[in-house]
């Protein structure tokens, strides 16, 4: 890396020590909770110290499914593969390399491999980093029928939009139309705990400010989940600003989704189509 920037290996050897303190901590007290119910079974292991690089390559190139658990029990993920090796854009969970990239990966995370593994404790670190994946990519699924919605009846097209003002670039989640003045622009956010209430709602309103200094013309609404039902008065209440013209809550479900957008446009003024 270029003078001045960390790679992987600075990240984790900053906090090597702290983390072999807690590693010795956490066992310690899973040993004294847990003592009534531990057993000594036999594991399959595998040995790393035991392979050599171009061994580890040739495994991740006959089962590429295996990169992604490894990486992960190295605590590195496929931004770190681009930063310190430039390969880009790889696909962790379903890789495909060259026999120079596998090279060039494998000895890279050798060093970062313990001498040996368990092989259930890899597999299980997997599913873990698997399930997050999926619950990330079903969240950004919510944020696609949002805007589908509002291609479907906002009368125009929606889309992301870039704007700049007082020397700043913000980004629109959906805005109309795709090029000149912003007409409507929607913030979509997600607020999944009450802690990130003030921030999340500080953002909209910051937003709502900017579009409206650049766009004094322009409508801003907001499409927000929020599971306390309840407590969703809390919010509105923080977004009465006046560059905010309309805030509609959504659920996951398709309805819940469908009717909260018709209900926006409404209160944007936006005819449906």
């Amino acid at each position: 890396m270029p003078e001045g920037y960390s790679s992987q290996r600075d990240y984790i050897e900053k906090v090597a020590d702290n983390a072999d303190t807690r590693q010795k901590e956490v066992e310690s007290a899973l040993r004294d909770a847990f003592s009534k119910f531990i057993e000594t079974r036999e594991v399959e292991v595998i040995v790393f110290s035991d392979m050599s690089s171009s061994e580890l390559a040739e495994a991740i190139l006959a089962h590429p499914i295996i990169l992604k658990p490894i990486l992960a029990s190295c605590n590195i993920a496929g931004r770190a593969i681009e930063r310190d090796l430039g390969i880009k854009n790889l696909n962790t969970y379903s890789p495909r390399l060259s026999h120079n990239d596998a090279n060039a990966v494998a000895g890279y995370i050798k060093s970062f491999l313990p001498p040996y593994l368990e092989l259930p404790a890899i597999s299980r670190i997997d599913r873990v980093w698997y399930i997050d994946k999926e619950i990330r990519k079903d969240k950004g699924r919510w944020e696609r029928l949002i805007l589908k919605v509002l291609n479907r009846y906002g009368g125009s097209k929606f889309l992301k939009r870039k704007f700049k003002t007082e020397g700043e670039e913000f980004e629109m989640d959906a805005a109309t139309p795709k090029n000149g003045d912003i007409r409507v622009g929607v913030d979509i956010k997600r607020i999944e705990a009450r802690r990130d209430i003030h921030k999340r709602c500080d953002e909209i309103v910051n937003k709502a400010a900017k579009l409206k200094s650049s766009f004094p013309q322009s409508k801003f609404g907001a499409v927000i989940y929020y599971p306390f039902v309840q407590e969703q008065i809390n919010i509105q209440n923080r977004l009465g600003s006046s560059n905010i013209d309309g805030v509609v809550f959504a659920s996951d479900a398709e309805s819940s989704i469908e009717n909260a957008v018709r209900l926006l446009l409404s209160k944007l003024g936006v005819v449906e189509e």
